[in-house]
């Protein structure tokens, strides 16, 4: 499979929203960044690896000084799905450019920029619902109260019995 394309255009929109201050790595993402299609058998949707170790990337951050080669990685199954696709390579960007944690800065930046998908717009999402609902031996809902019994559609336990409303 042919690499994903270079988000030049990711890349200028982040660089008018972000000062040097916070994404120092931003300038050398040109130079830096490549990215990559993971193993289909990957549990991430994506990943930013940098080729430097921790001690060394802080310190580079602090200086601005540029953090070597960095490889974004994508999971193959983003491919049919463009809004959780872009979603995924702002998160992964953003890291690249020096934003390393998971701050509400950090969320705030990739749901302005790429809002995620709901379920019924991304096939990437739906898909991942159905793997884990057919690798649960949990298939169906029970509630304590009534004793209703109901096919097991979502990840999550939901909240309330659809037959008698009381708390599950």
């Amino acid at each position: 499979m042919e690499a994903p394309p270079f988000p030049e255009a990711l890349i200028a929109q982040l660089s008018d929203m972000l000062s040097e201050d916070e994404a120092p790595f931003l300038k050398h993402l040109e130079r830096e960044l490549s990215l990559e299609w993971l193993e289909d058998d990957s549990s991430q949707l994506g990943n930013t690896h940098f080729e430097m170790g921790h001690h060394d990337l802080f310190k580079r951050r602090r200086l601005s000084t540029s953090p070597g080669p960095i490889i974004i990685g994508l999971h193959p199954m983003l491919v049919g799905d463009q809004l959780l696709y872009r979603h995924t390579l702002v998160h992964e960007l953003l890291h690249a450019a020096g934003l390393l944690e998971h701050s509400e800065k950090h969320k705030k930046m990739v749901d302005e920029i790429a809002p995620p998908p709901t379920l019924s717009n991304s096939p990437a999402l739906r898909a991942l619902r159905e793997r884990v609902l057919l690798s649960s031996d949990e298939k169906e809902w029970l509630c304590g109260h009534c004793g209703f019994e109901w096919k097991r559609k979502t990840v999550r336990q939901p909240a309330r019995c659809p037959k008698c409303a009381r708390q599950v």
